[in-house]
């Protein structure tokens, strides 16, 4: 992805969405050719000169200060998420090691263990660009088998967009779509020459009119935690909380837990699903417990 015109485009359209009048500041003078705020009225809010900000915005800083971008996210009134994306889009990478595509993301022995253990909450391992790095049975029954796809395709990105059943599936299908794409937008900030990044978004641009609106507008967020409702076939809407927690010594694995307030017919109807997807018999270790060790590609 060309570093520039990422930078070009997430800094327009951040000035797009806000007003003079939003921003506190007396509109400039002339017709306004464009939405939102002005180049030059960005350059004010942060202060600094109208050909200094011009320059940032097509890329041409490249040893750019923290309080100069500090300054910039506060006039674009970026939050935190969106101020770490600017911070990797203003800067080169530094180093070879920030220019590969991530490393092979291995699997703890003890995290499979959990999952597998952990039966009565649908539960996910989320890895580089969305890959779905393992699951348990009850996030299988809920919302697809991840494991019975091939492992290049276990996405939580494809499945959102190219699984029919996910549309069916979420309420709120578009705000998860929406976060999905911003998700992925905060990734590339991080790893611009992924190439297998740059697949997905090939794939899910020529496939998705949805996702290439959403794409276009260059939002990033990071959601840790959210309410789903979930329309399953068999047991009927689930209230789910999910939430994102993160490990110190391994940032990019991202674990999702779902669960239901006590008590409620949406708990209930989670156990309920649970017995329906309970093996008849005492089976061998689940598919992701044996790629223990295996890992999967970056």
């Amino acid at each position: 992805m060309e570093r520039n015109a990422e930078l070009r485009d997430f800094l327009r359209t951040r000035r797009a969405r806000i007003t003079p009048e939003q921003a506190g500041v007396r509109p400039h003078p002339g017709p306004r050719r464009v939405p939102g705020l002005r180049r030059e009225e960005v350059a004010y809010l942060a202060g600094v000169s109208a050909d200094y900000y011009g320059r940032l915005e097509q890329g041409r800083h490249l040893n750019i200060s923290d309080s100069v971008l500090d300054a910039v996210a506060r006039a674009l009134r970026l939050n935190a998420t969106e101020r770490d994306h600017l911070i990797e889009l203003a800067r080169p990478p530094r180093g070879r090691s920030r220019r590969r595509s991530p490393a092979t993301q291995r699997i703890r022995p003890g995290m499979l263990a959990l999952l597998a253990s952990l039966d009565h909450v649908p539960m996910f391992l989320i890895g580089h660009r969305m890959d779905i790095l393992a699951s348990n049975r009850l996030a299988h029954a809920l919302l697809t088998d991840f494991d019975a796809q091939p492992t290049g395709e276990r996405n939580f990105a494809r499945y959102i967009f190219l699984d029919p059943t996910a549309r069916e599936r979420y309420a709120e299908w578009d705000e998860m779509a929406a976060d999905t794409v911003a998700n992925l937008r905060r990734y590339s900030g991080r790893f611009p020459h992924d190439p297998r990044l740059a697949a997905l978004v090939g794939e899910l641009s020529v496939q998705d009119a949805d996702f290439r609106r959403w794409w276009a507008d260059y939002d990033v967020r990071y959601a840790t935690h959210r309410t789903k409702h979930v329309r399953h076939p068999a047991v009927g809407e689930l209230v789910l909380h999910c939430e994102t927690l993160a490990f110190p010594d391994d940032p990019d694995q991202l674990l999702n837990l779902l669960t239901p307030e006590p008590d409620s017919a949406s708990a209930q109807s989670l156990r309920l699903l649970g017995s329906l997807s309970a093996p008849s018999a005492p089976a061998s270790a689940p598919a992701s417990a044996r790629r223990s060790g295996q890992g999967t590609p970056g």
